[in-house]
């Protein structure tokens, strides 16, 4: 071929990616949509445009072939399988199902969050850029994260572009389109006559003659089509030089279409190059020296001139870990030139050959789904050992080949939950249960019934159903033990403690099985806390991390463990160990790649920071995660001491935006879950003037509730201020009856009795009986309201003055209000000081901790760095930067850098 096709015609192109690949040395990314039709140059300008740039990039691929497993572009972009790193390492665990990930959560959604880190991390070093080509054949996956890595890099040095074509009109992609500006935009149309002509000279060699010039203007534009046009004429040798230096053509015809142009050139191919590159068309856009030949039975040394001649030819080209086709087009031609019926046996004898090969277990996958494989042995056996990892990563595509073949239908029950669809995975469970399943599968069947029944609000027939296999018979005390634990755990769910406690003891009597001990003594542990006795569920902890030590099937629950661990230190007021035991398991889930344990570590997190006042913080951590990566029941808790900290902060708005992102998800945990939630519903009804629906929030169905000491002292305070002493009385003694569990009970008692009996000494007692900020301050302010009542102004000025600190440390607006109301109402004046109305956008609408944050992003500290240095993890520090880059209303970094710049010198 005489030339290579050049980029001309683009220049205005090249200019704006240019200038976005100078901000990002800058500090300052982007995101960036290329469109344009197929074969009109989009790659290739974005290559063009990053091949001098200095900057590492990163390309990865959608294909059609792969769409049903989740975010391959993005894990064969980032280079997942190949990097050994500990960050890749751990993503690489998840996908081969050596992590255990949590209850709830799919292993794709662990993996973006892993993938989103390791961007971060990647980006810590230096500006990156990353490519997503072919986003039409993207999965939903990989769609989502494109969004959020749209709004990631308002934060961090990257580029991130998409390319792809404007059809399909895929609602993800729509959306993905539209959370983009057209100003980053670049849409690339056909090229104009003059630019189509001086491509066509480069291709050609030399000036086209009119006859070649016709002849190419059935291309209409189209720089692929050109390209192949003349390659096509080149290997026919129908293109000449004439004495003029003209380059003339004998052909008096152009393939109607690219796909036709393409099939033309390539059937001038030998036989041989076009046997290897069809057999590796089979494998997708890109693929491996060694997966071919596993694929074609040839050596390497049989491949490699076939290769490189294809290589010269301009089928293929090089790709980061192997060979890619140059272009999507080239590919598809040479795969549909095959019949269907003969596409789908390759596919089977090459997923046979990669299986047997040892080959990871999404390369096997991509080569079964269009292959009609059913009940063969080989597949059976492959199944065995790849189905769970399968399971895990790309359910949609492990339910497909697991209902051909009929086998390990717990896996498929398992994977069919995954996807989203629960009763047909309780229809299936419960019909392979009727089949006489071994005890081992038997165990797992009921444990997806119940996951299954337990998301649709039908746990107590997931109960029912358990105590049905209790009495099956020939069950191993081992096997019955485990169903003891999965029936222990949903009367806990239920809170039906006592049942709880009891089906875990019977299965602690049974067997010494590490599995059935460790978690029957979570569920003690979870009791007890449940009952408020901290001291009894610590100890509980304890005896459950020494039975799970070093038993890697027990590492989740370790991490859970651990975490209740926190939440019980925190009940003992031991806030100290509380926060040191939570950020240690923060920091082991997100090493681990337990994105439920994480989630559920922030949320303990928050719970504490609510406590000791650090509400600044504690409103970054609930903002971290986003809801879909979280267990609802944590949702619910997060979402609830924001809006218990919103309302004090007199913002109802975005308290109520709170109980609003709660409410989906609280109808899925029931009542097990009301700590923060309940008081944040009862918050907003008292900060609306109803006392009485306020009050109702926290004692209706009272008995079934968790965590009620942080309820109780507030149902007393709402009774005696309506007048129902009776409900006073009797929540009054409840609280009594735990007075021993632990200081926060000790406190309460005498919280609630002073307000019972208006006792100001008794008051001040239990304020100082706890290191809680909120409940401290109540116990002044109510002892404050006392003394008035007794006439003692003096008292009652010093009580006010001392619960007035107390709500300013914590920016309690809304008490700080109320509290001046009732001290005008009791005729004692205050010191003077002047309101400020607390600003929404600009530097001084940054919180104490935010304006430390945003000093050390000046200085040009990363995330990671900032973390070390405040005791913060990374993902809370990029949670404040988020905050930061909105109040001051800019768009990065270098944004802050240099707005703190103009503000130092005005």
């Amino acid at each position: 071929m005489p030339g290579s096709g050049a980029l001309i015609g683009r220049d205005g192109e090249l200019t704006r990616l240019g200038a976005w690949l100078g901000e990002l040395r800058d500090g300052r990314g982007h995101a960036v949509l290329v469109e344009g039709e197929p074969g009109i140059g989009k790659s290739m300008l974005v290559r063009a445009a990053c091949a001098d740039a200095g900057i590492q990039v990163f390309w990865g691929s959608g294909d059609e072939l792969g769409q049903d497993l989740p975010l391959m572009p993005l894990l064969d972009g980032l280079r997942v399988h190949s990097a050994a790193d500990p960050r890749r390492e751990t993503i690489a665990k998840l996908l081969r199902g050596e992590t255990t990930i949590g209850r709830g959560l799919d292993v794709p959604t662990a993996v973006a969050e892993h993938l989103l880190t390791l961007l971060e991390e990647t980006c810590a070093s230096g500006p990156a850029v990353l490519v997503v080509d072919d986003l039409q054949w993207a999965d939903r996956n990989t769609v989502a994260l494109c969004g959020r890595l749209a709004r990631l890099v308002r934060q961090i040095p990257l580029l991130f572009v998409g390319i792809m074509r404007p059809i399909p009109q895929r609602a993800d992609l729509m959306a993905l389109r539209r959370s983009i500006p057209m100003t980053d935009r670049i849409r690339l149309s056909r090229l104009p006559d003059a630019d189509a002509s001086a491509l066509l000279t480069v291709l050609a060699g030399g000036p086209p003659s009119d006859r070649l010039r016709r002849l190419a203007a059935g291309a209409a534009g189209n720089p692929l089509y050109l390209t192949e046009l003349v390659g096509s004429l080149t290997q026919k040798g129908r293109l000449f030089v004439t004495e003029s230096g003209v380059v003339e053509t004998a052909a008096d015809r152009t393939p109607r279409s690219l796909s036709a142009a393409i099939t033309e050139r390539l059937s001038y191919l030998p036989a041989n190059v076009l046997d290897v590159v069809r057999t590796a068309a089979l494998l997708g856009g890109d693929f491996s020296v060694g997966d071919l030949g596993v694929v074609s039975g040839l050596a390497t040394a049989e491949l490699v001139p076939a290769l490189e001649e294809a290589r010269a030819a301009g089928i293929l080209t090089e790709a980061p870990d192997g060979l890619a086709f140059r272009h999507p087009l080239i590919r598809i031609a040479l795969y549909e030139q095959l019949p269907v019926a003969v596409r789908a046996a390759w596919h089977r004898d090459a997923a046979k050959a990669l299986a047997e090969s040892g080959a990871p277990v999404d390369r096997v996958a991509r080569q079964l789904l269009p292959a009609d494989v059913r009940d063969e042995e080989w597949l059976a056996r492959w199944l065995e050992d790849a189905a769970p990892a399968l399971v895990g990563h790309a359910p949609k595509v492990a339910a497909e080949v697991l209902r051909r073949t009929g086998t390990f239908p717990e896996l498929l029950a398992d994977a069919l939950f995954r996807m989203g669809e629960p009763a047909e995975a309780a229809e299936v469970a419960s019909r392979a249960l009727t089949g006489e399943p071994e005890p081992s599968q038997l165990v797992e069947l009921y444990r997806i019934m119940t996951q299954c029944r337990s998301l649709a609000g039908r746990s107590p027939e997931a109960l029912a159903a358990l105590q049905s296999a209790l009495g099956t018979d020939g069950l191993s005390p081992e096997h019955r033990a485990r169903l003891l634990v999965l029936a222990a755990r949903v009367n806990r769910d239920l809170g039906q403690v006592d049942d709880a406690e009891a089906l875990a003891l019977e299965a602690l009597g049974l067997t010494d099985d590490r599995w059935s001990t460790a978690w029957a003594l979570h569920v003690r542990m979870l009791v007890s806390m449940m009952r408020g006795a901290s001291h009894a569920a610590l100890e509980f902890s304890e005896n459950a991390l020494t039975v799970a030590a070093d038993d890697p099937e027990l590492t989740d629950l370790r991490l859970l463990l651990q975490i209740n661990q926190a939440v019980a230190l925190g009940d003992l007021d031991r806030y100290q160990e509380a926060l040191e035991v939570a950020g240690r398991m923060r920091t082991e889930a997100e090493r681990t790649g337990s994105l439920v344990r994480l989630t559920q570590a922030q949320s303990a997190m928050g719970q504490l920071l609510l406590g000791t006042g650090g509400w600044d913080q504690a409103l970054a951590e609930v903002d971290v995660l986003p809801a879909e990566v979280k267990d609802p029941s944590v949702v619910c808790c997060d979402h609830g001491v924001a809006a218990i900290i919103c309302f004090h902060r007199d913002d109802p708005e975005t308290a109520r935006q709170h109980l609003a992102a709660a409410a989906p998800f609280a109808g899925q945990v029931g009542l097990r879950i009301v700590a923060n939630l309940n008081m944040a519903r009862s918050l907003d009804a008292e900060y609306a003037g109803d006392p009485v629906t306020a009050l109702k929030e926290l004692i209706e169905d009272l008995d079934e509730k968790t965590d009620i000491e942080d309820i109780l002292p507030d149902a007393v305070r709402l009774a005696v201020q309506i007048g129902d002493l009776v409900t006073a009385k009797e929540v009054t003694a409840q609280v009594a009856a735990n007075v021993d569990g632990a200081p926060r009970w000790r406190s309460a008692a005498l919280y609630c009795r002073g307000l019972l009996s208006q006792d100001p000494a008794m008051l001040l007692a239990a304020a100082g009986e706890t290191d809680r900020r909120l409940p401290k301050a109540k116990a002044f302010e109510a002892a404050a309201t006392a003394f008035v009542a007794a006439d003692d102004l003096s008292s009652a000025r010093a009580a006010f003055a001392r619960a007035n600190a107390v709500y300013e440390e914590l920016g309690a607006t809304w008490d700080i209000a109320r509290l001046a109301s009732v001290q005008r109402a009791a005729g004692i004046r205050r010191a003077p000081r002047v309101a400020h109305k607390k600003a929404t956008h600009g530097w001084e609408s940054l919180t104490p901790t935010e304006s430390k944050i945003a000093a050390l992003v000046v200085e040009g500290l990363t995330n990671r760095q900032i973390a070390s240095r405040l005791f913060l993890s990374p993902r809370t520090v990029g949670t404040h930067v988020s905050h930061i880059l909105n109040k001051l209303g800019v768009n990065s970094r270098t944004d802050i850098a240099r707005e703190a710049s103009r503000r130092a010198s005005g």
